[in-house]
C-alpha cells in the first residue's frame, strides 16, 4: 500500500490533478519550432530545448543540465507550446480530429522534454538552488496550464469534434482520445464564464505555490532531522546490515557517532523493528511521524488549511459539491460514497485484527518482564510484532533479509518480466545519467529482438531526494504519423547503502514494494497504442495502481525465490522450510498494515468531503480518528502534515483510497492464475497483458478488466489474502464502474463488487 507513484509531469499540478497530463505535452520527439529560437533572446543551443538525440531513439541529456537553465528553458518551451496551441485554435478550417485533437497530441514536445527533466530534479536532486526556481515557476506553470484549458476558441474546436464523433468515422482509439480531452477541459473550467475562469486561474496559481511549499517543508524535515546514535550501546539490537547503513550515513554526513538514522521510512522502519532501546525508538518515531508538524518555518498546517479552502472553492466554481466529488467524477468509483463504502467495510475487520495483534504483543511483553501495566505504544508496535512473529511462526525477518539481496531481486524482476511479458533486459552504458547511483537497461522483445524501451534504476536514498518509491515515465510510447517511439521509464527507491562492495539486503516488505513499482514500469513498457496521451499509465487514478498491485504476487512464487532469493554469503537458495514459514505468516500483522493505510485514506476523503469548512488539520485528524475508533497503538501511514500524495499536488487528493480499490482488482485478477495452472499460466498471462498492460487508456478500464477476467471483480480474494472474516451473506457494493462513455455497450454495462459481511468467528 505504501509505494508512491509519480506522474511524469509533476511541474503541471493542474493538468496532472484534473487528468490533463499529456493532453498538450506529449510526443517527446516532436521537433521544436522557430519560436524557441527567438523567445526572450534565448539561444536555440540551450541543451534542454533540443530534441533528445543519441542512441535508443533519443535520450535525456542529463550530462548537460544546469539548474540555471531551467527557468529560461521552461519559459521558452511554454511560449513555443502556446504558439502551437494558438495556431490550432485559430485554424480557419472546420475542426476535425486530425487538425484539432491529433494536432494537440503533436504539440508541446519541447515542454514535455524540459518538464520531464525538471521533474526529475525536483524529486531526486532537490537543493536550495533548485527550490528557488520551483518557488518562482510553480505559479507561472499553473497559469500557463489555465491559458490552455481556458482557451475558448480551442475548446470550441474540441467540443465540435466531440459532438460529431458518431458521424466522423473515427477509430475507437480516436473516439476515446477525443472524449478524454473534451471531459478534461470541461473539468478544468472550459465552460465557465470569464470572471469564473479568472478566479479559477488565481486559485490554481495559489495552489501551485502551496503545493511547492508543502513538499519543500517535508523534504527539509526529512533532510535536516536525524537521530544520532552516539555509542555502540545505542545501536543495540540492530542487525549488521542496519548497523552498516547507519554508520555509512554518519560518515556521509560527517557526524562523529556510531551511526545515524535518517528521517526516511527505509531507515526509521527497520530501526523501530529491531532497536531494543525504547527511548530511542520513541525519538525515531516522533522524528518521522512529526515531519511537517514541528512548528516554525517548515510546519505545514497553515498550508493544508489554505489548500483545502481553495480546493473547496474551485470545486464549487466547477459545479461540484466538494473537491472529493470533483476528483472522483472520472474514476472507476465515480462517487466518494462508493469509495467510502468499500473502505468502511474493510476498516471494521482490520481494526478488530489490530486489537488482537496488540493483545498478543502485550502478553509477550509482560512475559518478557514488562510491568503489568505496560502499554504498547506506537513506537513499540513494530518491535513487539517482530517478536510475536518469531515466537509464533519461528520467523525472523532478519533471517529472511539475508536471502533478499537488492541486485538479486532486480534480476528476479527481470526474469519474471521475461516469462510474463517476453521482455529481456541488457545493461547499457552509452547514456548519461543524472546521478552516479543510476543505472540503465535496454528492454527488448525476446522474440523479435526489437527495442521496447529503456529502464532507469535509481535505488538509493540521498539528501535532496524525496522519500518513498515511485515510477516515472520520461517518454511515452506512441505510433503517430508512422513513427514508432519507444518509452523511457524509471523506478526510484530509497534503500540505504551499506559498506562498499557488500550487497544491500532488503526486507520482505521492501522487496514487495520493488515488485510493485516495477509493475508500474511494465505498464509503461508494455504500452502499444497510437496516441501518447493514452499511453502506458495514463489511466484513471483508481486503476493506475492495479497493474502494480497485481505484480506483487510474483515475488513469493517458487520460480522467483528458488532462483533469486539467495543467501548473501553462501549463495544457497532460501530453504523451503523458511518459505513455508513466510507463507504461514502471510496474514500476520495485516491488521496493522491495513489500518494504517485506511486511516490515511479515510482522513484524506473526509478532509475533502468537509467542503468549505475552515480546517485545523491537527484537530481534524485527531477528532476524526477518534470517531473512527483508530487504535491508539498506531498512527496513519501518512499523517496529514507530511501527506505528499495529497498536499504536494492534486495527484492523489481524495484519491488515496485508490490503492485499496486497485488491490481488490489485483487480488481478484491473481485468482485467475491460481484458478488456472498457476502464476505463470501462459494463457491467463496473455489475457492480462493484452487487456490491461498494453492498452493504456484506449479502453474503459472496467471493460478492459472484464475482457481479462470474464466477469466483474469481487472482493472475496482480497479478504482471503488478508485473513479477514467472510460469511455467505453477500451485499452488493458500488465498485469499478465504467467511466461515462458514449457507446451504447458501455451505457448498458454496470459493474459491482460483491462485499460479504459477517461477524468475526
Amino acid at each position: 500500500m505504501n509505494p508512491l507513484f509519480s506522474l511524469s509531469l509533476p511541474m503541471l499540478p493542474l493538468l496532472a490533478g484534473l487528468g490533463l497530463a499529456g493532453a498538450t505535452f506529449s510526443g517527446a520527439q516532436a521537433q521544436p519550432t522557430a519560436t524557441a529560437k527567438t523567445v526572450a533572446g534565448r539561444p536555440a543551443t540551450m541543451p534542454l530545448l533540443q530534441p533528445w538525440s543519441g542512441p535508443h531513439g533519443g535520450i535525456p541529456p542529463f550530462d548537460k543540465v544546469k539548474v540555471a537553465d531551467f527557468k529560461p528553458a521552461l519559459e521558452a518551451a511554454m511560449a513555443e507550446n502556446m504558439a502551437e496551441i494558438n495556431a490550432i485554435a485559430s485554424n480557419p478550417a472546420a475542426p476535425t480530429f486530425e487538425n484539432t485533437i491529433a494536432a494537440m497530441e503533436r504539440s508541446g514536445g519541447t515542454l514535455d522534454r524540459v518538464g520531464t527533466v525538471y521533474g526529475i530534479w525536483g524529486t531526486s536532486l532537490n537543493d536550495a538552488k533548485f527550490a528557488t526556481v520551483q518557488a518562482e515557476m510553480a505559479p507561472k506553470m499553473a497559469a500557463f496550464s489555465d491559458q490552455i484549458t481556458q482557451n475558448a476558441a480551442l475548446f470550441k474546436r474540441i467540443e465540435a469534434v466531440y459532438n460529431s464523433m458518431a458521424a466522423s468515422n473515427l477509430t475507437a482509439e480516436q473516439q476515446r482520445l477525443t472524449e478524454v480531452r473534451y471531459k478534461a477541459f470541461v473539468r478544468a473550467g472550459a465552460k465557465l464564464d470569464a470572471p469564473a475562469k479568472a478566479r479559477l486561474s488565481q486559485i490554481n496559481q495559489q495552489l501551485a505555490g502551496l503545493f511547492n511549499n508543502f513538499a519543500q517543508n517535508v523534504l527539509a524535515d526529512e533532510s535536516d532531522l536525524t537521530l544520532v546514535l552516539k555509542t555502540e550501546q545505542e545501536m543495540s539490537g540492530l542487525p549488521t546490515s542496519l548497523r552498516d547503513g547507519a554508520k555509512a550515513a554518519a560518515d556521509s554526513r560527517k557526524v562523529a557517532a556510531a551511526g545515524v538514522i535518517t528521517n526516511t521510512r527505509s531507515s526509521v522502519d527497520p530501526f523501530l523493528t529491531y532497536s531494543d532501546q525504547r527511548p530511542l525508538r520513541e525519538k525515531a518515531w516522533r522524528m518521522f511521524t512529526n515531519r511537517g508538524d514541528n512548528g516554525g518555518a517548515h510546519d505545514n498546517n497553515a498550508n493544508i488549511t489554505q489548500i483545502l479552502q481553495l480546493r473547496a472553492e474551485r470545486a464549487k466554481l466547477l459545479g461540484y459539491k466538494t473537491h472529493a466529488h470533483l476528483r472522483l467524477d472520472n474514476t472507476m468509483a465515480k462517487t466518494p460514497e462508493a469509495a467510502m463504502e468499500l473502505m468502511e467495510q474493510v476498516w471494521t475487520p482490520a481494526v478488530a485484527r489490530v486489537h488482537e495483534e496488540v493483545a498478543d504483543m502485550q502478553a509477550l511483553a509482560i512475559k518478557e518482564g514488562a510491568p503489568a501495566d505496560f502499554k504498547i505504544e506506537p513506537w513499540d508496535y513494530a518491535y513487539y510484532a517482530e517478536k510475536v512473529r518469531k515466537e509464533r511462526y519461528d520467523l525472523d525477518q532478519n533471517e529472511v533479509k539475508q536471502y533478499l539481496q537488492l541486485e538479486k531481486m532486480r534480476e528476479g524482476m527481470f526474469w519474471m518480466a521475461g516469462e510474463l511479458f517476453n521482455f529481456s533486459f541488457a545493461p547499457v552504458t552509452d547514456v548519461p545519467v543524472f546521478h552516479p547511483d543510476v543505472r540503465v537497461w535496454q528492454v527488448n522483445d525476446k522474440t523479435t529482438g526489437k527495442q521496447v524501451g529503456l529502464w532507469y534504476f535509481d535505488p538509493y536514498a540521498r539528501p535532496g531526494k524525496k522519500s518513498g518509491a515511485w515510477m516515472n515515465a520520461y517518454r511515452n510510447q506512441e505510433r503517430m504519423d508512422g513513427k514508432d517511439i519507444t518509452t523511457i521509464v524509471s523506478n526510484n527507491s530509497n534503500f540505504v547503502k551499506g559498506k562498499p562492495g557488500e550487497p544491500v539486503l532488503i526486507s520482505w516488505s521492501d522487496a514487495t514494494t520493488l515488485f510493485h513499482e516495477f509493475g508500474h514500469a511494465l505498464h509503461g513498457l508494455s504500452s502499444n497504442v497510437t496516441y501518447p496521451g493514452l499511453a502506458g499509465t495514463s489511466v484513471v487514478r483508481d486503476y493506475v495502481e492495479f497493474p502494480s498491485q497485481v505484480l506483487e504476487n510474483w515475488l513469493p512464487t517458487p520460480e522467483v525465490l528458488n532462483r533469486f532469493a539467495l543467501h548473501y554469503q553462501t549463495g544457497k537458495p532460501i530453504p523451503q522450510a523458511l518459505v513455508d514459514r513466510i507463507n504461514k505468516a502471510s496474514t500476520f500483522n495485516e491488521g496493522f498494515a491495513t489500518t494504517e493505510f485506511l486511516a490515511s485514506a479515510l482522513i484524506d476523503m473526509k478532509l475533502h468531503l468537509a467542503g468549505d469548512q475552515k480546517i485545523d488539520p491537527d484537530k481534524f485528524e485527531r477528532e476524526t480518528l477518534a470517531q473512527l475508533g483508530m487504535p491508539s497503538e498506531l498512527v496513519m501511514r501518512h499523517r496529514t502534515p507530511q501527506f505528499n500524495h495529497v498536499f504536494a499536488s492534486d495527484g492523489y487528493s481524495a484519491g488515496y483510497y485508490s490503492y485499496l480499490w486497485s488491490v481488490v482488482l489485483a487480488a481478484d485478477a491473481f485468482s485467475a492464475f491460481t484458478e488456472g495452472s498457476g502464476a505463470y499460466d501462459k494463457a491467463v498471462g496473455e489475457r492480462l497483458r493484452q487487456n490491461v498492460f498494453t492498452v493504456g487508456n484506449t479502453v474503459d478500464p472496467a471493460a478492459g478488466y472484464r475482457a481479462f477476467r470474464g466477469r466483474d471483480p469481487k472482493i472475496d480474494a482480497l479478504m482471503k489474502q488478508r485473513g479477514f472474516p467472510m460469511t455467505s451473506t453477500a451485499a452488493a457494493t458500488p465498485a469499478p464502474t465504467p467511466m461515462a462513455n458514449e457507446t451504447q455497450e458501455l451505457k448498458d454495462t454496470k459493474t459491482k463488487v460483491k462485499i460479504k459481511k459477517g461477524k468475526r468467528k
